[in-house]
């Protein structure tokens, strides 16, 4: 007699209930699992991500970026899911053609989530380039909505153009919350742009946030990434006390395939979050 063994790798329906358009090559999918007892029992936590397979094309990594602690409009539906993809390969060049009541798969959730516990108290800094803002928007809104947990939040938003910045429906809310403050950066000047001007770090130099406190949490392509950390190391924040979500090479999402190994790590199973310290210790390269 023989046990059925749970196969790790099949993925469950979802069905793509909302299509936004957030850039020209970035689009929000809202996903809501076929089997409700699934979207019942599906939990996760900011800086997750979950595996999306398009039927007949392939499979690809992509992180969770709504809040789980804003459920579907009806909780006997179970949790939504939003991911944010860019349009630059062959799965996110199929997924940005579909429509509104297609069908994709999930796996998932999968990775270690942002240390919620160690961030509660704290002055946060979030440094976000482009699509970079995905996982940390997660995070962003559940500090929101658990706003006695935490003390100054500052967010730093970048990108090449007005027209590439992401959620641009939710900064006046984020400015207007308590003890939070917004700082938006193209990377050129533009017509009837009112907000910074210039690349991250440079931006980051001339706010000088707090390094009292604090913990940076950042996320972007990784020349922004690398630029960015000696700037907080000399606004002196702490190898420590920087936080950064890698999503490069990521494949399986189990720690199986090895594509996403840097020495006795994987990103898809011991991250994608990770310290600053922790990288150092593996010589990591953005």
């Amino acid at each position: 007699m023989t046990n059925k063994i749970k196969n790790i790798y099949l993925p469950h329906l979802a069905e793509i209930i909302d299509i936004k358009q957030e850039t020209p090559d970035i689009k929000t999918f809202t996903l809501r699992f076929k089997d409700k007892t699934v979207g019942k029992a599906f939990t996760y936590k900011p800086g997750q991500f979950v595996e999306f397979s398009i039927f007949g094309e392939g499979e690809s990594p992509f992180c969770i970026s709504n809040s789980p602690t804003r459920d579907s409009p009806s909780t006997s539906l179970g949790t939504d899911i939003e991911c944010s993809v860019k349009k630059i390969g062959k799965v996110t060049q199929v997924l940005h053609e579909m429509d509104i009541g297609d069908e994709v798969g999930i796996r998932g959730p999968y990775g270690n989530g942002f240390p919620l516990d160690e961030l509660k108290g704290k002055n946060l800094l979030f440094v976000a380039g482009g699509i970079g803002l995905a996982p940390l928007r997660s995070l962003i809104n559940y500090c929101f909505d658990n706003r006695k947990d935490y003390k100054t939040i500052t967010i730093v938003n970048g990108a090449r153009t007005s027209k590439d910045l992401v959620y641009k429906d939710e900064y006046k809310t984020w400015e207007k919350s308590k003890d939070a403050h917004l700082h938006l950066t193209v990377d050129c000047q533009e017509d009837n742009w009112t907000c910074m001007v210039g690349v991250v770090p440079k931006i980051l130099e001339e706010i000088k946030p707090t390094c009292k406190d604090s913990i940076a949490i950042v996320c972007g392509p990784p020349i922004m990434i690398k630029f960015t950390m000696p700037v907080l190391i000399k606004l002196g924040f702490c190898a420590e006390s920087i936080i950064t979500t890698l999503e490069m090479k990521m494949k399986c999402g189990l720690g199986k395939c090895g594509r996403c190994n840097i020495s006795n790590l994987y990103i898809c199973k011991d991250g994608p979050v990770f310290s600053l310290e922790q990288l150092e210790k593996v010589s990591y390269e953005f």
